[in-house]
This record gives C-alpha cells, structure tokens and sequence, in this order.
C-alpha cells in the first residue's frame, strides 16, 4: 500500500519495514506466520531493486560545464575578474590569458605517451596464391603405393617359404624314423637319441621342433619305457584306421619340455 513512499530516495520506510520484520521474526513459532515472512523478505527485495534503479551516481557520467568550468581555471582565468567585467558595460571579447593554450598544450602530452596503433584494412601487403603441388604429391603417394604392395607380397613368399621348408623338414624326419622301424621294428628308439645333435644345440632344438609337428599329426607317438624315459616309434597304418578315436585323444596331449645347454652337453 505505501509502495510509492519507500520507492522514495529521501524516505526511510522501507529501513524501518525490514527493521520491524527483523523483530516480528523473533516471535515465529508456526509454519504459516514463517512463509508471510518468507513472503515479505521477496517484496522488500523488488521494493529495494527498484529502489536502486532510480538512484543517480554522478560517478560515470560526464558533465561538460563542470568539465569547461575546471579547465578555465588550469588555464589561469580568474572567475572573479571575469564576473566584474560582466557587470561593466564594456565586455572583454577575448579575456583568456596568452599562455593559456600553450599552458593546456604542455600538460596534455602526459596522458598521449604512447605509439598510436593501426591495422591495415586490406592486409599489409598482397600475398600471391600458394604454387599448387599435385604433381608431386601424386608421384609420391603412387611411390607410395608401390611399397605398401611390395612389403605384404614379399612377407607372403617369406612365411610360404619358411613352411614349406618346414613341411620337408618334417617329411625328411618321418622318413628316418620310418626306415629305422623297418629295419628293426622291435626296438624303439630313444626319443633323446633320435632328436639330439651332439654337435650344435641349435639344430637340437630344431629337431624337437619338428618331431613336434609328427607327434600333433598322429603319425609319430611318443610313450615312456620300463625306465621313463621318453621312447618315439612312427604310427602304423592300422593303428591309425583302427584306433581312430585314440589317437585323435591322444594328438590333445601336449608336454612342455625344458632343455639348456647343460642338459644338452
């Protein structure tokens, strides 16, 4: 209801509201007299927002009489002299001192020490277009091309050729081991003795390598004799048509093996 009094800069309404609030406050003990106070501390806000707005700060703006009026006296004008001579008939036409401007021109280069900035609108000079470079750039990504297509192919006969190499390798051990069973067919021969190159340890462990892929394959079976020793013998044709379901079991069994060159020696 009093809401254009409180709006008033010179009115002290809205203080003493907030005041009178503050002691009611204390006295609170139910849930709605605390939601009107919730509800008069939101009218008090906009009263005093908009009680803010219509304050006038003279801090930002600019008043230009003020501003003539200071630069007058920098510049040596005594207001006094001037009001006198406004009474008199005679008006001085020009009552500014001689050194006046020189005076303001000696005082106004404090404030401009520094260079004046500027940006051309157009560029500082005219760039000429990039050389195009296709040609080069398709000679190289064809060059480019060339070599991814090499590498794959070259890795391609690399890997056929290691296995087939390896394959023969293997063909070549089974055929030993075949013929010595030929020849003796009751004595099996020490898995040690058969794999072992007394003479290089690297082509020791290539042999165990190989017999590998014999006994994967089920064409070689390797067991333990009467003093657990590894024993190798070829797998024959009938055991092989035979006791299919075994040997597919037993191709499932796999041993690691460890072997230094100690134990080689």
């Amino acid at each position: 209801e009093n809401r254009e009094s409180m709006l008033n800069s010179k009115s002290n309404r809205l203080t003493e509201a907030l005041e009178e609030a503050n002691r009611l406050f204390d006295g609170v003990c139910r849930a709605r007299e605390a939601a009107l106070d919730a509800q008069f501390l939101v009218i008090a806000s906009n009263i005093g927002k908009e009680k803010a707005n219509e304050l006038h700060s003279e801090m930002s703006a600019f008043d230009s009489t003020a501003f003539a009026e200071d630069l007058l006296t920098f510049m040596g004008i005594n207001r006094t002299e001037v009001e006198e001579a406004d009474d008199s008939e005679d008006v001085p036409g020009d009552f500014l001192p001689s050194h006046a401007w020189q005076k303001m021109g000696e005082e106004a280069p404090k404030y401009f020490r520094r260079a004046p900035t500027f940006h051309y609108m157009m560029g500082s000079f005219k760039s000429e277009p990039p050389v195009r470079k296709q040609r080069i750039e398709r000679q190289k990504k064809a060059s480019r091309g060339k070599a991814e297509r090499a590498m794959p192919a070259q890795l391609k006969e690399m890997e056929q050729s290691h296995q087939e190499a390896t394959e023969k390798e293997v063909e070549r051990i089974l055929r030993i081991l075949q013929t010595h069973f030929e020849n003796d067919p009751n004595t099996p021969i020490s898995f040690f003795d058969f794999v072992i190159d007394p003479n290089s340890f690297a082509r020791t462990v290539e042999n165990v390598f190989h017999v590998s892929f014999l006994a994967r394959d089920g064409l070689a079976k390797i067991k333990l004799d009467e003093d657990e020793l590894p024993i190798i013998e070829p797998v024959k044709p009938s055991e092989g048509e035979g006791g299919e379901e075994d040997s597919r079991a037993a191709a499932r069994n796999q041993v690691v093996i460890s072997l230094d060159q100690r134990e080689w020696k």
